[in-house]
């Protein structure tokens, strides 16, 4: 594909008699808000974790925007636009929201950390961090420390600090865990505005949520992709209805196939 952004090929990882990742091959279009979704234990997290480079597949390779990255370390990955939001966030419970979008700004734009200097007066850091809170939509929060904030609030400022580093695609891992109603409508609007910027690579069980933003979905079964494909063909695929979804099972809202 000539607008694919992130592929593998044959990518292999096996964790002694488990085969964690079997000859996967995915591909993520510029643009398009890709779902990795399978039952606990099909490898989602394995497979994420190769492609930001915390773990080294025994087979296969890595190509991010038509470089191959297979074995390049997680901070250079970083640097070429491939972003998993933990990996490059810390959150400070004890500073505001301001305060850590700010020094997120701070460190993705190489600045040295002047102890003597509050963060807020780099006028690079004025200039953005405004932008930066309404992007996630925290700005009504921003003289909040981050220990006040609710779960979804907090995975919303993640999620923000990880954007300051202008990232070409996104790797979420399950972004709507432990959360409650309220916020998991607030996270799908943010997940759905920031499709319009940014490629996503989401692994997540809601399938509300996966149904209602994904562009494609890849379904893993023991490591392995056993289909690919629209929302809609995933959902009337048998196979995938037998070992995830459910046969005839309604409650993930499929539709007559």
């Amino acid at each position: 594909m000539a607008d694919t952004l992130l592929a593998t090929r044959s990518l292999s990882k096996r964790f002694g008699a488990v085969q964690a990742t079997k000859d996967l091959t995915l591909e993520v279009a510029h643009g398009e808000l890709h779902a990795l979704i399978g039952p606990n234990g099909a490898g989602k997290t394995t497979v994420l974790n190769q492609l930001s480079g915390e773990l080294t597949p025994d087979r296969g390779r890595i190509y991010f925007d038509g470089r191959s990255i297979t074995n390049l370390r997680v901070h250079k990955r970083a640097q070429m636009g491939l972003a998993r939001s933990y990996q490059i966030t810390s959150v400070f419970d004890h500073l505001t929201v301001r305060e850590n979008l700010s020094l997120a700004i701070q460190a993705h734009n190489g600045h040295s950390f002047r102890f003597w200097r509050r963060a807020g007066d780099d006028p690079l850091i004025r200039g953005a961090i405004d932008p930066a809170m309404a992007r996630v939509g925290l700005e009504q929060r921003s003289r909040v420390p981050a220990a006040n904030l609710s779960h979804g609030e907090r995975r919303q400022l993640e999620v923000g600090m990880a954007l300051c580093g202008r990232p070409k695609m996104l790797l979420l891992d399950e972004p709507y865990a432990g959360m409650g109603p309220g916020g998991t409508v607030e996270l799908t609007k943010l997940i759905r505005r920031l499709k319009s910027e940014v490629t996503i690579l989401l692994v997540e069980h809601d399938m509300g949520a996966v149904f209602s933003l994904a562009d494609r979905i890849t379904v893993l079964v023991y490591g392995q992709a056993i289909a690919s494909g629209s929302p809609e063909a995933i959902r009337c695929d048998r196979a995938v209805r037998q070992a995830y979804l459910g046969e005839g099972d309604n409650h993930h809202g499929n539709a007559a196939c």
